[in-house]
């Protein structure tokens, strides 16, 4: 059963990060700022409801495989210091990501074919940038957690 919800968490991961180079590259690469917000317009919202269900899914497998892993029992274990720190670094910037996506869909959501203001430009673009690079550091150490594994 645990291959199965290991294979489901790499599949999550695949589709959340991938989505999110994917849509990052589009804002670097298409220049073209009205077509850039057409493209937005149509493919946001879509991306929104699709990488809200991975996230959430890899989040419950994340959980499940950190129970039955064991790994709250080793959390805060000395004696297993660093792969309770690599876990406690990974959870926090799992945290931070989701935190990041929370701000990024509901201005997305909320201005979706609408001009921003200033401050909604600035936190869309950094919590944009905020998961993308995110999505980097967890995967190091999602690597590295699976190394102790």
């Amino acid at each position: 059963m645990m291959d199965i919800v290991l294979y489901i968490h790499i599949l999550a991961a695949t589709v959340w990060i991938g989505g999110s180079v994917f849509l990052f590259a589009l804002g670097v690469f298409l220049r073209d700022k009205e077509a850039q917000k057409r493209v937005y317009f149509y493919v946001g919202p879509i991306y929104g409801y699709v990488e809200s269900v991975w996230l959430t899914v890899l989040i419950i497998t994340g959980l499940w495989m950190f129970y039955d892993f064991g790994l709250d029992k080793v959390f805060f274990n000395e004696k297993i210091e660093d792969l309770a720190s690599v876990l406690q670094y990974k959870l926090i910037f799992v945290a931070l990501i989701t935190v990041a996506t929370v701000v990024h869909m509901y201005i997305a959501f909320k201005t979706n074919g609408k001009d921003r203001t200033n401050l909604q430009k600035i936190l869309s673009r950094a919590s944009s940038m905020a998961i993308f690079l995110l999505n980097l550091v967890i995967l190091w150490y999602a690597i590295q957690l699976r190394n102790f594994l």
